[in-house]
């Protein structure tokens, strides 16, 4: 029985390598989960298109919503391992959502290979502009003085915008008083309007009010400065040891995708990100390529996240339940 086993597995192995051989053979499909024109979509969409180039095959887009992403990423985890279905990602989708629902749907180490971290944007701390605060210092001695009444605004529940105000708390001892609008524009009009004392959001969504004078920035809360707004320090370069918001995206597979159809993708994923139309699209939506690096270390991006914010969140108590 063993040596018929053996001989069954070893008859298999031509099949799947054949499999990876003749793939693409039909249309893949990429779930992102998003609406239509937010601005991972519209760079999923460059992605797609150009990766529908390189390898001969329409890559649709199939966007889906919901649940924080959490219904678009679940049914990509069952989809089948067979290189004909890859997901969008993010470190909301596969750190922030595993920490803020009690069942998610996937587990993203053990449902997905990630395929590639493409592309970066940092959080900038913002204020209305009649706020005398001109340094991040400023703002926590305003926030200290009145201590868990100074509000920050955010796109909703577990967004990287409110993530970051946990970090925050969590970083210096304040306590702040979190208050979630349903859409991220609704939360940064909240700063412009004087509702709220501050936000942290991503910085292409308020870069134009900052320009025109309509929003106050402080620092960026990414490691290194921003491309988009290069004067402004880092939160740890303004005093805050140990800050970093680095908000990422990228692609996934379903765990168990052929070896060869994986590192094709990366290849293809890593090499679109550094195209010169496709940086200089992405840039004008604020987010910056990022190194390129084989699927382990991808892979490891998640895992490493995952142990850092976890912690985070179930200290903070946050919830998207």
């Amino acid at each position: 029985m063993k040596r018929r086993t053996l001989l069954l597995g070893s008859a298999l192995l031509p099949a799947v390598a054949a499999r990876a051989d003749t793939w693409p053979s039909k249309p893949i499909r990429l779930i992102v989960p998003l609406a239509p024109g937010a601005t991972a979509d519209i760079v999923a969409r460059l992605f797609a298109d150009e990766l529908s180039k390189a390898l001969g095959q329409t890559v649709v887009v199939d966007n889906k919503t919901g649940a924080g992403g959490t219904i678009a990423i679940a049914e990509a985890a069952r989809a089948a391992p067979d290189g004909y279905t890859v997901a969008l990602v993010s470190q909301g989708t596969q750190v922030f959502n595993i920490g803020l629902y009690k069942n998610p749907g996937y587990d993203p180490l053990k449902n997905f290979t990630t395929l590639a971290i493409s592309g970066g944007v940092s959080n900038v701390l913002i204020v209305h502009p009649a706020n005398p605060a001109k340094t991040v210092a400023d703002l926590l001695a305003q926030a200290r003085a009145k201590s868990g009444e100074y509000t920050y605004s955010s796109g909703g529940v577990g967004t990287s915008h409110h993530m970051s105000g946990v970090l925050l708390e969590l970083r210096t001892g304040l306590k702040l008083q979190h208050v979630p609008y349903r859409a991220t524009p609704a939360g940064i009009m909240a700063v412009v309007n004087g509702e709220v004392q501050m936000g942290l959001f991503n910085t292409p969504t308020v870069l134009g009010q900052i320009r025109s004078g309509g929003l106050k920035a402080l620092a960026v809360t990414s490691e290194k400065r921003s491309t988009l707004l290069p004067d402004l320090p880092t939160m740890i370069e303004a005093g805050v040891k140990d800050y970093v918001v680095d908000t990422w995206m990228g692609f996934a597979a379903p765990a168990g995708v052929p070896d060869a159809v994986v590192a094709r993708l990366n290849a293809e994923l890593n090499r679109i990100a550094y195209l010169p139309p496709i940086r200089e699209k992405m840039q004008a939506q604020g987010i910056e390529a990022l190194p390129p690096g084989p699927p382990v270390a991808a892979q490891k991006v998640v895992k490493d996240d995952l142990d850092l914010w976890l912690p985070i969140i179930k200290a903070s108590g946050a919830s998207a339940e």
